[in-house]
C-alpha cells in the first residue's frame, strides 16, 4: 500500500522524536514500526484495529479547517472530539486509529468531486486529520468535507493561490490575533467570516495559558466565558485548550470560510517566553517539555503542512506564501529562535544589548531565509507577517525613552539590520503586519526613528484584538483620555500615524497593483453577543511611495 506524505514524514522522525521526548507526557513518545503503524512507546498510546468514531453527540464538535494554499493545494484540517474537553486529552475518543474519508468538490453540492481520500485519525495526535492536497487548479474555489463512519462533518470552503507570476487585479485578505476566550465573544469572527477573501493570517495568541478565573469574575463582569481548569501544562493540557476554543461557532464559520494561514506568539505557551526560557525562570529542561507539549497541540490543531510536525520541543513554522505577482508574505516565527530579553521583558530604558549584533529577535537562519527571499521576489507587495510591534514606541515624555523589552524595540539592533536591508536592496513595497498588542496602530517604518526627516522605509499595520483587552471603558471620559493619550504618543513617536486603544476587532486588506488599503474594523463589543462591527477607519498605501495616508 502506498504510504501518505504524512505517513512517511512521521515514520522518518519517529525514532528521533521517541529520544528527544522520552516521558514528557501522553502521546509525545510515539514510536512507528516499519509497517507504518503505530506501536506502543513512553507515553504513547497503544494503536488497536481501526475503531468506530459513531458516538451519539457526534464527532466533528470542531469543525473543519484548511490553510496554507499554494497554487494547486491547500491543507485540510479536522478532529474527532465527541468530547471535546475530556480529562485525558483524547476529546472522547478511544486510543485507537480511526480512518477519515474525505473529499473536495468544484461545488458546494458535492455534484463535482475533483479529489477524494482516505486517512487515518491518530490517537498520537489527538486523533486530528491533516490532509495536504495537490494536483488542484490554481486561483480556484474548493469545498470540502469529512467523513467518519455514519457522520458527515461541516461543509468548508477553501482557495487554491494564483500562479507564481500570474497577474492579479486584486487579493484580499484578513490579518487579526490575541483572542482570550474569557474576555469576550468573537464577535469580529462573525463578520469576519460574511466578507469576501482570499485569505486570513492568524498572528498569534490564538490561546491563552492562564487558569480558570472562576465564576466571581463572572459575577464581577470582568470576563464573560470561563477556560477550564488551572494553568495548563501538559499535552492533555493544551489539546483541552485548544478544543475550548475551537467549540466557538464564530471562529469555526470563519476557518471554514477561507483558508488560513497561522503563527504563534507568546501565550500558546507561556506569556513573554523567549525561545527556552521561561518569563518565571523555569527550569530549562521543564519548560522545554512543557514547549514540546504546547507545539505538538499547536500543530495538531491547525491547518499545517506535516512538515511542520514537531520534534520534541522544535518546529519549523516559518515560511512563505506567494499569490501571482501580486503579494508574497512571508509567515515568521519571533518566539523560538529570539535571543532572550537582552534588557529584560519589562518597560525600561534600553540597554548596550539591544543593539549588539548577536541579540537576534528571529534567530539568524530564519533571518538569513527572510532576507534572501524578499531579495529573490518578483511581488509588487512584500507581506512580513508577524507578531510584535515593529514601529518604534517611547513610552515617556520628554527627552527620556522607555521601551517595551518584548517588542522589536528590545532587540533593536536586529530591527535595525532588517530595514537597513530593504532599503539597500529596494524591496518592492514592504508591508508589515502585526498583532500582540490589544490596539490599532499604523506606523512609518524609519531609516533613524530618532530623525523624523530620514526616510521612510516600509509601513507597519498593528491589528487590535479579537477579544483581549474587552469592552472600551464606558466611562464618559474615558474617550478623551485615549484621545490625549494618543496625542502624547504621537508627540513622543511621529512616526505612529494612527493610534486606537480601546476597541477590539481585526482588519481587513484589500491589495491592487496601485495601493494597499486597510480597513480596521472594530466591534462596538465583545462582552454582549452579535454586537454590530463595522469600519472605524481606513489607510492606504500607494504602490512605490512608502507610509500610509488616510483613505
Amino acid at each position: 500500500m502506498e504510504r501518505s506524505r504524512f505517513e512517511q514524514i512521521l515514520i522518518r522522525r519517529a525514532n528521533r522524536r521517541a529520544f528527544l521526548l522520552g516521558g514528557a507526557g501522553a502521546g509525545l513518545g510515539v514510536a512507528v514500526s516499519l509497517a507504518g503503524r503505530p506501536t506502543r512507546a513512553r507515553g504513547a498510546f497503544q494503536s488497536t484495529p481501526v475503531a468506530s468514531p459513531t458516538t451519539a453527540t457526534g464527532v466533528f464538535t470542531l469543525g473543519v479547517a484548511s490553510g496554507d494554499p499554494t497554487p494547486d493545494g491547500v491543507v485540510l484540517w479536522t478532529r474527532l472530539a465527541p468530547d471535546p474537553i475530556a480529562e485525558d486529552g483524547l476529546g472522547g475518543m478511544d486510543p485507537a486509529p480511526v480512518e477519515v474519508t474525505w473529499e473536495v468538490a468544484s461545488d458546494e453540492a458535492f455534484g463535482q468531486i475533483v479529489r477524494s481520500g482516505t486517512t487515518l485519525a491518530r490517537p498520537e495526535l489527538g486523533h486530528t486529520v491533516h490532509v495536504d492536497l495537490a494536483r488542484l487548479e490554481p486561483a480556484s474555489e474548493f469545498f470540502y468535507r469529512f467523513m467518519a463512519g455514519s457522520e458527515v462533518s461541516p461543509v468548508g470552503r477553501t482557495k487554491t493561490a494564483a500562479a507564481a507570476g500570474t497577474a492579479l487585479d486584486k487579493f484580499r485578505f484578513a490579518f487579526a490575533s490575541c483572542q482570550h476566550y474569557e474576555s469576550g465573544f468573537y464577535t469580529a469572527y462573525a463578520d469576519m467570516a460574511t466578507q469576501d477573501l482570499d485569505l486570513v493570517v492568524h498572528l498569534g495568541d490564538y490561546i491563552y495559558e492562564g487558569p480558570d478565573r472562576g465564576e466571581e469574575a463572572i459575577s464581577e463582569g470582568t470576563i464573560v466565558r470561563r477556560h477550564t481548569g488551572d494553568e495548563i501544562m501538559t499535552l492533555a493540557d493544551y489539546r483541552n485548550r485548544y478544543a475550548l476554543y475551537r467549540t466557538d461557532p464564530n471562529l469555526q464559520a470563519a476557518h471554514a470560510a477561507f483558508p488560513w494561514s497561522v503563527t504563534w506568539d507568546d501565550h500558546e505557551v507561556d506569556n513573554n517566553y523567549a525561545a527556552e526560557f521561561s518569563q518565571d525562570g523555569d527550569p530549562v529542561p521543564a519548560f522545554l517539555e512543557r514547549r514540546a507539549a504546547a507545539y505538538q497541540a499547536y500543530y495538531e490543531h491547525m491547518p499545517l503542512r506535516p512538515e511542520a510536525l514537531p520534534v520534541g520541543p522544535d518546529m519549523q513554522l516559518y515560511r512563505r506564501l506567494t499569490f501571482g505577482n501580486l503579494a508574497e508574505i512571508s509567515v515568521l516565527d519571533l518566539r523560538q529562535y529570539r535571543s532572550d530579553h537582552p534588557c529584560g521583558d519589562d518597560t525600561q530604558v534600553r540597554c548596550a544589548l539591544a543593539l549588539d549584533p548577536s541579540t537576534t529577535m528571529t534567530g539568524p537562519d530564519q533571518e538569513r531565509w527572510l532576507l534572501e527571499g524578499l531579495d529573490a521576489s518578483t511581488a509588487t507587495w512584500n507581506v512580513l507577517a508577524q507578531q510584535v510591534m515593529m514601529g518604534q514606541l517611547d513610552l515617556a515624555p520628554g527627552t527620556a525613552a522607555i521601551y517595551a523589552g518584548d517588542l522589536w524595540d528590545g532587540y533593536a539592533g536586529a530591527r535595525n539590520r532588517i530595514l537597513s536591508h530593504l532599503m539597500s536592496r529596494g524591496t518592492s513595497n514592504p508591508v508589515v503586519i502585526t498583532g500582540d498588542i490589544h490596539s490599532s496602530w499604523v506606523n512609518d517604518l524609519k531609516a533613524d526613528f530618532a530623525d523624523p526627516a530620514s526616510a521612510t522605509i516600509a509601513t507597519e499595520f498593528v491589528g487590535t484584538s479579537i477579544t483581549s483587552g474587552g469592552d472600551p471603558d464606558p466611562d464618559p471620559e474615558a474617550d478623551a483620555a485615549s484621545a490625549a493619550e494618543a496625542e502624547a504618543l504621537a508627540a513622543e513617536n511621529p512616526h505612529i500615524r494612527f493610534y486606537e486603544g480601546a476597541h477590539r476587532g481585526y482588519v481587513l486588506c484589500e491589495l491592487t497593483p496601485g495601493q494597499w488599503r486597510s480597513d480596521y474594523r472594530f466591534a462596538g463589543a465583545v462582552t454582549t453577543p452579535d454586537a454590530p462591527v463595522e469600519t472605524a477607519v481606513s489607510f492606504v498605501v500607494e504602490a512605490g511611495r512608502p507610509g500610509a495616508q488616510p483613505a
